[in-house]
């Protein structure tokens, strides 16, 4: 199978990449930006129709929340026509699109884990955004699968954001000896390595288009999200317990943005424990503490 991977440089691209590339069967062409710039939207249908391929993975995104509410016009580029774009040409191309969105499409109004079904309500540019790109792309193809992710934490850091949260903390905890993190936030955080497992097994499975939560089971405020982090790295650090009032930013986001697995686990089997994803992260980086089980 090829399988075409754009944004293969950014935290999940790279465990996308890195997870194809031990199997056999899998033939990835990674597109970069040098090749492609999804932002010039006259360029996608040339580049993309002379390559060959089954299946494309968009992991390209204009994802700075904050630095995108000033940048309406090029998100709604990126994150929503150019992804109509790609559905174009896989529709011609007969090819699968793999497309990844985001939970910041809901409004976090719900006090329960969001489904496939529940409708979007975003209230911040990024997840308009988003919430666009997915219902262009799937009316485009009939062969889309929406993959919605959140909080993802992977070995190649998020692109542009200085790192991941986990070792934002951990950077922070070396660093002042304490972190000061919202506690009213609920999300549920995700391991890139595993979304690429999961998206690995849909195509194993040759699993129906649509929508999917691909996200580690369970979920957290940031708070205890952290606090789990240092201890499990056994840092002396404190974490410290803040209501988002404290720590305004430009673009509003969901209180509560947690996300039901259910449908995906229905489809290939158990998906870890955000906890135990967060243990085998901090194993590969070497920051586990000696004996600690999560």
């Amino acid at each position: 199978m090829r399988l075409l991977l754009l944004g293969h440089n950014g935290q999940l691209g790279t465990d996308i990449r890195r997870a194809c590339e031990a199997r056999r069967d899998i033939e990835v062409i990674a597109v970069g930006r040098d090749t492609l710039d999804v932002s010039r939207l006259e360029t996608i249908r040339p580049v993309l129709s002379e390559k060959t391929f089954e299946v494309v993975v968009n992991c390209t995104s204009y994802h700075k929340t904050d630095e995108v509410e000033r940048n309406a016009s090029q998100a709604f580029a990126i994150n929503a026509h150019a992804v109509q774009e790609i559905a174009k040409v896989c529709r011609a191309k007969k090819a699968k699109l793999i497309h990844i969105s985001t939970d910041y499409v809901f409004d976090g109004e719900k006090r329960s884990p969001y489904t496939e079904s529940d409708c979007v309500r975003p209230v911040n540019v990024y997840g308009a955004s988003k919430a666009m790109g997915e219902s262009l792309a799937m009316f485009e193809s009939g062969q889309v699968y929406v993959l919605r992710v959140a909080s993802l934490f992977g070995a190649a850091g998020a692109s542009g954001k200085g790192g991941n949260f986990v070792e934002t903390m951990l950077r922070l905890a070396r660093d002042k000896g304490e972190v000061r993190v919202v506690d009213d936030m609920v999300m549920s955080p995700t391991s890139t390595a595993d979304v690429a497992d999961m998206i690995l097994r849909l195509i194993d499975r040759d699993a129906s288009p649509g929508i999917y939560h691909a996200v580690n089971s369970g979920h957290a405020s940031w708070y205890e999200f952290a606090r789990t982090i240092l201890g499990s790295a056994g840092s002396d650090a404190k974490a410290i317990a803040i209501g988002s009032g404290q720590f305004p930013t430009m673009a509003r986001r969901p209180a509560y943005s947690a996300l039901s697995n259910k449908k995906i686990h229905a489809v290939i089997g158990p998906v870890p424990d955000w906890r135990d994803a967060l243990r085998r992260y901090l194993i590969q980086k070497g920051n586990l503490r000696e004996h600690q089980v999560l």
